[in-house]
């Protein structure tokens, strides 16, 4: 019992990932430090609720609706809603008028996404000038060395995504030990494939961004996370 997770990668550039997830008899779970701003619906009880999730730079605990089905999308590192800066979401979020089948964004009603037709919806908010995103940081997401000052890099990465890109790093690198410890990988290895100075880094690296130790995760214990530890890492 728990939260039962789906997690879908994506062709489009401007989504990191779609899921889904249900809740059974949980009350709260242990939330994960992201790097992603999402959109996340949900219902219970046949009353709809929609609402933008802001990048997280620490982990905590957050209450989850029992009996609730989610559909979410994660939007990729340097998308943005043009009107919500990225600044004003980071460790927080925006609840979105919502009714069954509609949700309500920027002034206009838009049909709520099932987990198959994400894609569609994030199209249509591009053609309407909802979703932007900075060609730089998609340059330097795929690895490349755009031709301007560092300063000007961290000034456009800041205001595309909220965070600095040092931040972003150590988050995606929490994730994804959580994952591969979660899917049986020991501490050692772990270290050596994720570059960690040593355990010790680790084990700090995931109670700030993740709230498990190492055997925790190794045990599937300490109770629901906000986090498909299922879905395969990229690292």
């Amino acid at each position: 019992m728990g939260l039962r997770f789906d997690t879908r990668e994506s062709d489009s550039r401007w989504i990191d990932t779609v899921w889904t997830c249900t809740s059974e008899q949980v009350a709260e779970m242990t939330s994960v430090a992201t790097a992603c701003w999402g959109l996340v619906f949900h219902e219970r009880d046949g009353q709809a609720y929609a609402g933008i999730t802001g990048p997280e730079t620490k982990t905590g605990t957050a209450p989850v609706p029992e009996d609730a089905s989610f559909v979410g999308i994660e939007f990729a590192v340097g998308t943005s809603l043009r009107p919500v800066p990225p600044s004003l979401l980071v460790d927080g979020g925006v609840e979105l008028e919502a009714d069954r089948g509609a949700f309500r964004l920027d002034g206009v009603q838009w049909a709520t996404p099932s987990p198959d037709d994400a894609e569609a919806l994030v199209e249509r908010l591009v053609r309407a000038g909802v979703l932007i995103r900075d060609p730089l940081v998609a340059h330097i997401r795929l690895g490349h060395c755009p031709e301007v000052t560092a300063r000007t890099v961290e000034r456009r990465f800041r205001a595309a995504t909220g965070l600095a890109q040092g931040a972003v790093r150590q988050i995606e690198r929490a994730r994804a030990t959580a994952r591969l410890l979660a899917g049986g990988l020991p501490v050692a290895g772990v270290v050596s494939r994720l570059e960690y100075f040593d355990e010790p880094h680790l084990a700090r690296a995931l109670r700030r961004y993740v709230g498990r130790t190492a055997r925790q995760l190794g045990a599937g214990a300490g109770g629901a996370i906000g986090l498909d530890l299922n879905h395969p890492s990229t690292s």
